[in-house]
C-alpha cells in the first residue's frame, strides 16, 4: 500500500521520482474502496493450471479481487472438461453484449506461435477484444503470445521465428527501476522463458514504446504501452516451479527434439528437482500492477474508458 504524504512535502517529489509508492493526503481522503474486477481471458489449453497461476499472483495483495474467467466464444478447448468451462467461463460475446467493464484484464499466451496472426481461428474475435479493452478495461496485461498479439495489433510490431526454442530460466535486466511496475525489483532477475518466437528491440522502440525489462540473451521481456493502458510481457513470471519440467518431459515423451531448459535444474541435470528463483519478482510485478490499477481506476465502473 502507498505511503500517505502531504503533496508539498519535499519527500513527496523525491520518493515519487525514485518510484516509491506515495499518495497525497487529499487523494487519500477522497478515495473509496471496492473490489477490483479483474478478467482473465484464458487462451491456454490447460485452463485450470493457468487459472491457478494467475489467481495466485493477483490474489496476494491486501485488496479484494473479483476474478472473472472469459473464453473465446466459438473456440472449444480439448484439454479441459466441458462442465468446468460451462460452470466457470463466459464467452467474450456475452461479456461484450452486457457492456461489462473491468479494472484489469489479463490475456494469456497460447501455443500457436507458429501461426501468422490472421491464421488463428479466433483472430477476428480477438481483434474485437483488443478494441473492447479501450472502452471497457482500465488496464490490460498481455502475456507471452497474448502480449505479442496485442503489440502487433496496436503497433504492427512483428514476431520473428527463432532457429531454436528459447527455453529455460534466463537472466534479465531492470531497465526502468523507477517504473511503478518495478517497485522493489532487483537490478537483474531470473525469468522463465518458453517460446519459439521473439520481438526485437529496435522494432519495439521504433513504435515509441518503453522496454522495462530486457535480456541480452532472449531480448525484450516487459513493455509498457501507456496510450493503450497496457503492459506486454513475453515471458512467464506466472509459471509454477514445475511448469518448465512438464513441458520438457512432455516433449521428451513425444520424441520432439528439445534442449534441457537452461539454468533451471541444479547443474542442468533433469534428474534433479528444479528450484524456483522467480517467485518473489512474480509477486512483485503483479502486485505492482494491481496497485497501479487501484490507484488510478475510477470508483464508478461506468466511467472506465471515458478518458
Amino acid at each position: 500500500m502507498p505511503i500517505k504524504l502531504p503533496s508539498d512535502l519535499p519527500a513527496y517529489d523525491v520518493l515519487s521520482r525514485e518510484g516509491v509508492m506515495v499518495m497525497a493526503e487529499e487523494q487519500a481522503a477522497r478515495q473509496d474502496i471496492r473490489p477490483l474486477r479483474i478478467g482473465l481471458l484464458n487462451l491456454m489449453p490447460k485452463k485450470i493450471q493457468t487459472e491457478n497461476q494467475f489467481a495466485r499472483l493477483i490474489g496476494a495483495t491486501p485488496l479484494q479481487i473479483e476474478l472473472s474467467l472469459i473464453r473465446m466464444s466459438e473456440h472449444r478447448t480439448k484439454n479441459t472438461a466441458a462442465d468446468h468451462m460451462e460452470t466457470f467461463y463466459r464467452p467474450f460475446s456475452e461479456v461484450a453484449e452486457t457492456g461489462e467493464k473491468f479494472d484489469g484484464l489479463i490475456i494469456t499466451g497460447a501455443p500457436i506461435e507458429h501461426l501468422p496472426f490472421p491464421d488463428v481461428t479466433y483472430w477476428k474475435e480477438l481483434e474485437q477484444v483488443f478494441d473492447w479493452t479501450q472502452t471497457n478495461v482500465h488496464s490490460t496485461f498481455g502475456v507471452c503470445w497474448g502480449g505479442m498479439a496485442m503489440i502487433n495489433y496496436f503497433h504492427k510490431v512483428p514476431k520473428h521465428d527463432l532457429p531454436h526454442k528459447a527455453f529455460g530460466c534466463v537472466r534479465h535486466q531492470n531497465l526502468m527501476p523507477a517504473s511503478p511496475y518495478l517497485r522493489g525489483f532487483s537490478d537483474d532477475m531470473v525469468i522463465p522463458v518458453s517460446r519459439w518466437t521473439e520481438l526485437r528491440r529496435e522494432e519495439i522502440e521504433a513504435a515509441g514504446l518503453t522496454i522495462l525489462i530486457d535480456s541480452y540473451d532472449t531480448g525484450p521481456c516487459l513493455v509498457e504501452d501507456p496510450a493503450h493502458r497496457a503492459l506486454y510481457i513475453f515471458n512467464h513470471f506466472e509459471y509454477d516451479s514445475g511448469t518448465l519440467k512438464e513441458e520438457y518431459d512432455r516433449d521428451v515423451a513425444a520424441g520432439t527434439p528439445i534442449n534441457v531448459p537452461a539454468n533451471y535444474y541444479p547443474d542442468d541435470d533433469p534428474n534433479m528437482t528444479p528450484l524456483n528463483r522467480w517467485r518473489s519478482h512474480a509477486h512483485l510485478l503483479y502486485g505492482n500492477w494491481i496497485n497501479e490499477i487501484y490507484q488510478s481506476t475510477p470508483f464508478d465502473l461506468a466511467h472506465i474508458g471515458q478518458g
